[in-house]
């Protein structure tokens, strides 16, 4: 699988036939609306025709061979040329299979309401196949302890279909919000807690699910003790039960990070008693806060960097938004949110606007700006086929269990292509 990048004046036709490829092959895989209208900037992914790749501008055996992952010793090899052979372009260059990274993929889905809607039970349907778990979002904790389930139509259904296994995600949302309130009344309450974990077993049991994953968050910081203790008891009963237990975690960068959103969340604690995490390595730009990337690639970087001296990375769940916002300029806190749209939506009002994609190396995020018939300024930032790349390049770096993706039902088929390009995915046994 190849990331080309659209130049002026550049149509599928051209592209097709510079890869080896045909214009329904491309189409397919990018589901462009509008194949005969490109947007210069945009991140479409190619199917290789066997193992050839055709040299770009730009191109050298080192870098080619970054990005299929083999030496430069190798591509020389098995193309029977020099190391230090000037590569010309068009040049097709064959590509030694190399085995693929084993991954476990999780992804969570939010029905909203008493229904599921069509536009998620499709997105299930469609993408499951790439998942090791599927996460509804979510179960929701009364003040007794009982539990409020999501819709969640065929879900089971469809995970089973697709050899995915099913999640309980279990959180303190109350009245569309997570309540700090009602996480100290679960942490500290004895009664609750036992009514809650009754819940839990006989709703897993009857559900058929494998994993039960606690999303707690806003809690009180002075709860950070009575949450870990919650968590080796649940454990206790979770794996008498032959049940997994997972947790969601704040993106921190040290044990002292403050934040109401932070303290309570002990890194240490969690690596020692889950089976694993997932890092919420995303919203650094957010809808109620100024224009940036979702989830550049530094600051996540230092995250899971941080993460790594805390636990072993087998039981790190790199988050992942599919998503990006649209901010109405200029900026101000209180204002205005931003619009959340997904990858596709960002190409198609990037061609409706008439404007370039343009590409930021130092947060590996695509990003543009518009003016709208108001004439009020836009700036937008999203996901493309180069920005989860790089996330994907970072999960083998570093030798991660896998990524998991907030959230279902937001189109991005580049991102489902270089997932199952890049990684082995991981099914329950």
């Amino acid at each position: 699988m190849q990331i080309h990048v659209v130049a002026p004046g550049e149509s599928l036709y051209a592209i097709a036939m510079m890869y080896g490829t045909t214009v329904a092959s491309l189409q397919a895989a990018n589901e462009l609306d509008a194949p005969g209208n490109l947007v210069v900037g945009q991140a479409l992914v190619v199917p290789l025709q066997g193992n050839i790749y055709h040299v770009q501008p730009g191109d050298s055996l080192y870098s080619i061979g970054q990005r299929f992952g083999v030496s430069v010793q190798q591509l020389a090899n098995a193309n029977n040329i020099s190391p230090n052979l000037e590569l010309q372009i068009g040049f097709p260059l064959y590509i030694p299979q190399q085995p693929k990274t084993r991954t476990e993929v999780n992804a969570y889905i939010e029905p909203y309401g008493e229904t599921v809607s069509d536009t998620l039970i499709n997105a299930a349907e469609k993408n499951t196949q790439y998942l090791t778990y599927l996460s509804p979002f979510s179960y929701q904790i009364n003040r007794d302890g009982t539990l409020t389930p999501p819709p969640l139509d065929n879900f089971r259904q469809i995970a089973a279909n697709n050899n995915a296994g099913l999640v309980l995600v279990v959180t303190n949302l109350e009245e569309g919000a997570f309540s700090a309130e009602l996480g100290r009344e679960i942490l500290t309450n004895r009664q609750v807690e036992n009514t809650l974990l009754n819940e839990i077993l006989s709703t897993a049991e009857a559900g058929g699910y494998r994993d039960v994953h606690f999303d707690f968050e806003f809690l009180p910081p002075d709860t950070r003790e009575d949450y870990n203790n919650f968590l080796r008891r649940t454990k206790q009963r979770l794996s008498e039960a032959g049940l997994m237990m997972s947790t969601a975690l704040a993106p921190k960068t040290s044990a002292e990070q403050t934040g109401a959103w932070y303290e309570a969340h002990d890194y240490a604690a969690h690596g020692e008693i889950v089976d694993f995490v997932v890092l919420m390595t995303y919203e650094w730009g957010y809808s109620g806060g100024p224009p940036m990337a979702v989830s550049p690639i530094g600051p996540v970087r230092e995250v899971v960097e941080y993460a790594l001296t805390e636990m072993p990375a087998e039981k790190i769940m790199l988050g992942q938004n599919l998503y990006g916002y649209d901010w109405t300029l200029p900026f101000e806190p209180g204002g205005e949110y931003a619009q959340a749209l997904s990858p596709q939506q960002a190409i198609t009002l990037a061609r409706n606007e008439n404007v370039a994609i343009e590409y930021d190396e130092t947060d590996q995020a695509p990003f543009f700006n518009y003016t709208d018939d108001e004439g009020n300024r836009h700036e937008v930032w999203f996901e493309d086929a180069r920005s989860i790349q790089a996330k994907f390049d970072l999960i083998k770096e570093l030798g991660l269990r896998g990524i998991s993706y907030w959230k279902l039902g937001l189109a991005f088929p580049q991102n489902w292509q270089l997932l199952d390009a890049n990684f082995d995915i991981v099914k329950p046994g």
